[in-house]
């Protein structure tokens, strides 16, 4: 059974730093795309960033480029998103997501999905 589960999410102030973490667990993940979605109150889920597991291609949404970076983890089948320079429109469910289909920016292409951790950035 496959599991993605997410840590690092927090309260900080505009201009902070979180790293957020996610462990994937119970299948390979080569040549899956990786990726962090986010969810505010009333709005849609939007993508993020994501990265090929396999060859570690990345790609972001314009709003969190130069700010954000997404990476294989240290440990052993972790996805990290290094989140820099936050800043109070960055406050969201963060969630990590794995894809057979590289590269998709589009949620329903997504085949697992962690439960989410909450971000929250004060101004």
């Amino acid at each position: 059974q496959v599991h993605l589960v997410e840590s690092g999410g927090g309260l900080v102030q505009a201009g902070g730093s979180l790293r957020l973490s996610c462990a994937a667990s119970g299948r390979s993940f080569s040549g899956y795309g990786m990726a962090w979605f986010r969810q505010a109150p009333g709005k849609e889920r939007e993508f993020v960033a994501a990265i090929n597991w396999s060859d570690g291609n990345t790609y972001y949404t314009d709003s969190v480029k130069g700010r954000f970076t997404i990476s294989r983890g240290t440990a052993k089948n972790t996805v990290a998103l290094q989140m820099n320079r936050l800043k109070p429109e960055d406050t969201a469910v963060y969630s990590c997501a794995a894809s057979a289909q590289w590269f998709s920016s589009t949620p329903s292409t997504y085949d697992y999905w962690g439960q989410g951790t909450q971000v929250t950035v004060s101004s």
